[in-house]
């Protein structure tokens, strides 16, 4: 049937917080076309490059299909009487502090709240926390501390309304690339001025006009002096301090002592900026994981919204601190009582009568009275046998972690564990005694909640495959077998959250922000086609900004400026450890790469870990491009491939966290990083680990391309899909005597290959083909990283083999060079010749060529790579 006469169906897209809405049409046999919702306010039918690949990542491949205990199949009884006695059982003996749940901000809003009535108010314990915890708990505890609620003020149509945008640790072009694509737009139209605050030059800074390389952990020193310059040039609002704040003189104190040049900032690009915030009333400043991630992140977002509390620009339209967060239903996450140390409905844990109030309405027998542990401490916990039941739900914390190995020793350790998830093909799905199949995206059925308060529908499109269930219906099963079965007895996502919107209008009514008692009672035709709605959902309001009246949270109403002082990142440099790691991600990968892996054309563009470092640093080392360096911290040692770059500051190198034991097992970024807490959020310091780095001198290096999987026992591997297969970049200690041998053993194949070697240059090149003279496999090996037509290669698996020993294309054939635009597979030697012939024209070259046109992600990096060969052609 051609794709226009198939059935529609309107969901949300599972990767970032941007939420945005997208259009489903499965085939009928297993596929799915997605494109962007042009009625979804989020993004207004615009998608980046995970999102366009979407359809790719359906199927049955790698899929967990029935429960397994012990590694054997068994069915939904067996299993969950097993989950429901162990938990029990464990309780019993030990008390329900033994016990923990480590859930997902990829769940949805239905999933997490059954799981936290199940821990909070059954159970008892409020161990429920949630890998939210790693990207924006410090955000929540900011805005508790400084609003009495965890609440968002503004929504994303003030990027569009701004005067000045401030991104702060956001790499919005690969991270938020359709808030991205809404801000780049917005400053073409109405001229937007920019500021990017980031220690790492990065595709964001594509369109800023001032770009702040400070110093790693240093953001508190520049707001402070932000705040300070705000008094003393007499750009704050006195009315607006007076009537709804307190604390101003102590914060104006602490924030007088410290001095912003401890950034390393040039002064005139420091005093620019402060007469940028200062001169303009619509300012929004933006904030993510480089301010999150931190031992001080909590300061940082206070220090952020200091300065916009005691401006008044907060609340209205085009202007307000503005946090992005990392996961499709973080905020969903906070609104059901996700963290360890939240009630459902931004209720307090910390309070007796939010407690009683909850355990009321859920007539349970029992309710959580103090703070769970936090996601470290938890692992900590298990790994110190006090956790000896742990159920693991959409989420692999065997690589997401800090100290990764030790939360993977850990797991392993732990008496009893279970996970739900949609493949046993993770880290941490290895680790489970208890593997319980979840539903994934395009299946799940329920409702999430964006960075901007918009409660979206995510619908199926696809039938649940083999015994796969929603996360919801696990968790409520084993709630009926603990002997809780009235309080569990769901039947449907839209029951679960008109309880979620009832107790939230209790919440309302104890002066709470999330209020969506308006939607409670909702019938299941309306749940169905709920569409977009921005909370709060009430009978006398809807949607909106808070915080523009002048009133809060707090008991008092007024909103708390927080005194803060800078102080540095938990590890301190040492001759032994002398770079500071920044990690983060990459354009086209999520997480831990368990769906986006499964879309050949997101590895096109970084199909491996890497180590980006500055030309000084990596001169001192001895390290070449594509070289492989060895980076040690106090706690483990991560293989990765150089990347020399000008955008890595001189001392701090960065690193993407999507590589896994299941990818490239030597590259696992998170075992470097120390588990370091913010003392108020628990969040983890993941941008400024200390480490040594080390030039790793391979005795031989090889790229490797399959129809079949292919699976190596040598000290490096890093391994992506293909269009037609896989590719595999490979390093080894010592040379081998058998090159043949040695690929037999690799592609699993017993036929004799096309052979070329040269022992004087230690080269060797084998191609495998079938019985038509199709490629099967081929492998180049050299006694440096080896240099080859890679994507021309992987393209040629399953066809004629003749002339891939050559390694480039045949003839006048040309070369495309490595993949910039994923959305079109447009090369980098495609761009350069177009850029030769039509000049340095962005518009022109990406027309031409079809890149850049799509999700537009990439077009930051075409016009560096045009810029670099407009500055060569000038200098020849």
């Amino acid at each position: 049937m051609d794709g226009a006469g198939l059935a529609q169906v309107r969901s949300t897209c599972p990767y970032c917080g941007v939420g945005c809405g997208v259009t489903l049409r499965a085939d009928g046999a297993g596929g799915l076309t997605v494109e962007g919702d042009p009625d979804h306010p989020a993004n207004q039918g615009r998608l980046c490059s995970k999102g366009f690949a979407l359809g790719e990542t359906v199927g049955l491949g790698e899929r967990l299909l029935a429960p397994r205990v012990n590694g054997t199949e068994t069915g939904w009884h067996e299993a969950l009487d097993l989950v429901a006695r162990r938990f029990a059982d464990t309780i019993a003996e030990h008390g329900p502090d033994s016990v923990a749940f480590y859930v997902s901000g990829q769940l949805l809003t239905e999933d997490y709240y059954v799981a936290n009535k199940l821990m909070k108010g059954f159970i008892g314990s409020a161990n429920i926390d949630t890998n939210s915890r790693l990207c924006m708990a410090s955000t929540v505890a900011g805005h508790r501390r400084a609003f009495g609620s965890d609440t968002v003020p503004g929504t994303y149509d003030d990027l569009e309304q701004a005067d000045l945008v401030v991104l702060t640790g956001s790499n919005l072009a690969w991270c938020h690339p359709v808030l991205y694509q809404r801000l780049a737009a917005a400053r073409a139209a109405r001229g937007t001025k920019i500021v990017v605050i980031d220690p790492r030059r990065t595709a964001t800074c594509d369109i800023a006009d001032l770009h702040l390389a400070l110093k790693p952990g240093t953001d508190v020193a520049l707001f402070n002096g932000l705040f300070a310059y705000l008094r003393e040039n007499g750009a704050l609002d006195e009315a607006f301090i007076l009537n709804h704040t307190t604390g101003f003189d102590d914060t104006f104190t602490r924030a007088s002592a410290d001095d912003p040049e401890i950034t390393g900032l040039d002064r005139r690009d420091i005093t620019r900026f402060y007469q940028m915030f200062a001169a303009t009333e619509r300012t929004v400043t933006v904030f993510s994981q480089g301010v999150n991630q931190s031992t001080r992140g909590t300061d940082k977002v206070n220090a952020i919204l200091n300065c916009h509390l005691a401006t008044g620009r907060i609340g209205k339209p085009g202007m307000g601190p503005f946090s992005v967060t990392g996961q499709p239903n973080a905020m969903g996450g906070r609104e059901t009582g996700g963290l360890a140390n939240m009630l459902a409905a931004h209720l307090d844990l910390e309070s007796a009568e939010h407690c009683a109030a909850v355990q009321s309405f859920w007539a349970s027998p029992r309710i959580a009275e103090r703070p769970g542990l936090r996601a470290v401490d938890m692992f900590r916990a298990i790994g110190e046998g006090r956790i000896k039941a742990l159920w693991i739900a959409c989420t692999n914390p065997a690589v997401s972690m800090p100290d990764a190995d030790a939360v993977r020793a850990a797991i392993r350790a732990c008496p009893f564990t279970v996970v739900s998830d949609i493949t046993p093909e993770t880290d941490t799905a290895r680790l489970a005694d208890v593997l319980l199949p979840a539903t994934g995206w395009g299946e799940k059925d329920g409702t999430v909640t964006n960075s901007d308060r918009t409660i979206s529908r995510q619908r199926p499109a696809l039938a649940a495959p083999g015994l796969a269930r929603h996360d919801w219906a696990i968790f409520a099963d084993v709630g009926r077998r603990m002997g809780w079965t009235d309080a569990f007895d769901y039947r449907s996502p839209t029951e679960i959250f008109r309880e979620h919107a009832a107790l939230s209008g209790i919440a309302g009514r104890l002066g709470r922000d999330f209020d969506i008692s308006g939607l409670a009672d909702l019938s299941d035709a309306d749940y169905e086609t709920l569409a977009p709605t921005r909370w709060p959902v009430t009978a006398t309001r809807s949607g909106g900004r808070f915080f523009g009246d002048g009133r809060f949270f707090t008991p008092d109403g007024r909103a708390r400026l927080l005194p803060v002082r800078q102080k540095a990142p938990a590890a301190a440099r040492s001759p032994k450890y002398p770079y500071r790691l920044n990690t983060g991600r990459t354009r086209d990968q999520w997480h831990t790469m368990t769906r986006t892996g499964l879309a050949p054309r997101l590895s096109r563009h970084l199909a491996e870990p890497f180590l980006q470092i500055h030309p000084e640093d990596a001169a001192a080392l001895g390290l070449a491009p594509a070289d492989l360096a060895r980076v040690k911290s106090p706690l483990g040692t991560a293989i990765l491939r150089v990347l020399v770059s000008e955008d890595a500051p001189i001392g701090t190198p960065f690193a993407p966290m999507h590589w896994t034991g299941e990818t490239a097992p030597a590259a696992r970024v998170d075992a470097l990083v120390a588990p370091a807490n913010d003392p108020v959020s628990g969040q983890p310091e993941s941008k400024a680990s200390v480490v040594a780095i080390e030039r790793y001198d391979a005795g031989w290096y090889g790229f490797a391309v399959a129809a079949d999987k292919p699976a190596a026992n040598v000290a490096y591997w890093a391994r992506v899909r293909t269009e037609a297969g896989w590719r595999m970049e490979l390093a080894g200690e010592t040379a081998c005597d058998d090159w043949t041998g040695f690929a037999r053993r690799l592609f699993a194949l017993d036929t004799e290959p096309q052979v070329l070697t040269d022992a004087a240059t230690g080269t060797a090149r084998l191609a495998f083909t079938d019985a038509s003279g199709r490629l099967a496999a081929a492998l180049f090996i050299g006694r440096r990283p080896v240099t080859v037509a890679r994507d021309h290669i992987a393209a040629l698996i399953g066809q004629q083999a003749g002339g891939v020993l050559a390694a480039r294309p045949r003839g006048n054939a040309p070369d495309p060079g490595p993949t910039v635009c994923s959305c079109t597979g447009v090369g980098a030697n495609t761009l350069l010749a177009a850029a030769h012939r039509l000049g340095a024209d962005l518009d022109r070259v990406c027309t031409s060529t079809g890149a850049g046109v799509t999700c537009g992600s990439c077009r930051p990096e075409i016009t560096s790579l045009i810029r670099r060969f407009t500055v060569r052609e000038a200098a020849e």
